[in-house]
């Protein structure tokens, strides 16, 4: 059954978020004098996301929204590096915005514009309504709407966020297919009965041994990036 609906992975699927956030870290380095490899500070405060946001999907924490937890996971790897004295509130503040400004793979405007034409789009990301607002715009994402975790006061991959965005859009999860480069994330929207779209990112963490390069399910939709997958949906 053809989809009415496509709702997407934002952060490693959508967008280069490593690149893009060691480009913003790189000035900032300079002038503060670190030295560690701005990459190295993208991967690491990239590995504070799942534990920071496994807390809230255990009940350890209510809901916050992701820009929140940037900042503190930001404040937690600046102090990892014995630099956290060097940033002022205002300045880490502006500093965890870098979240805002991340790159598309060349694949993904034109993609997205394709299957627009299909059906309903949006962004079913843990990034909040306001976060994936700022990256829509730098970006270039024409989104129908913006979906995921807020609205659902909890963070993938807890069903309740595949499940809320499709009830948002006012359509059975069978109509809504889930697009990711993520495995678990397919899975567990498989698991609230989406339709699924697997495509790897073999770059998203620089060294393509560190991607997921294949499916490791038999998904609705297997291609090679975004176009692919617009292209064998017949956009």
């Amino acid at each position: 059954m053809a989809p009415k609906a496509f709702i997407f992975d934002v952060f490693g699927t959508l967008v280069d978020w490593r690149s893009s956030i060691a480009r913003t870290l790189a000035p900032v380095h300079s002038q503060k004098g670190i030295e560690a490899n701005p990459l190295a500070v993208a991967d690491a405060w990239r590995g504070e996301y799942q534990p920071a946001m496994a807390r809230i999907r255990d009940g350890n924490r209510g809901y916050v929204a992701l820009d929140v937890l940037h900042r503190e996971n930001l404040e937690t790897v600046l102090g990892n590096l014995g630099a956290a004295d060097q940033f002022t509130p205002s300045e880490i503040t502006d500093l965890a915005r870098a979240w805002e400004v991340l790159d598309p793979w060349p694949d993904v405007v034109n993609g997205l514009k394709r299957l627009r034409k299909i059906g309903l789009i949006a962004p079913c990301s843990n990034g909040s309504i306001a976060l994936m607002s700022h990256l829509a715009r730098h970006a270039g994402f024409n989104w129908d709407c913006i979906l995921g975790a807020e609205i659902a006061r909890n963070y993938k991959p807890n069903a309740a966020v595949y499940l809320a965005s499709c009830a948002a859009l006012g359509l059975a999860p069978a109509d809504v297919m889930m697009v990711a480069a993520h495995n678990s994330d397919l899975i567990a929207a498989r698991k609230a009965g989406l339709q699924t779209g697997f495509f790897p990112r073999p770059l998203e963490h620089g060294d393509p041994a560190k991607a997921e390069l294949s499916a490791t399910s038999d998904f609705e939709m297997i291609a090679e990036d975004l176009e692919d997958l617009a292209r064998q949906l017949g956009a």
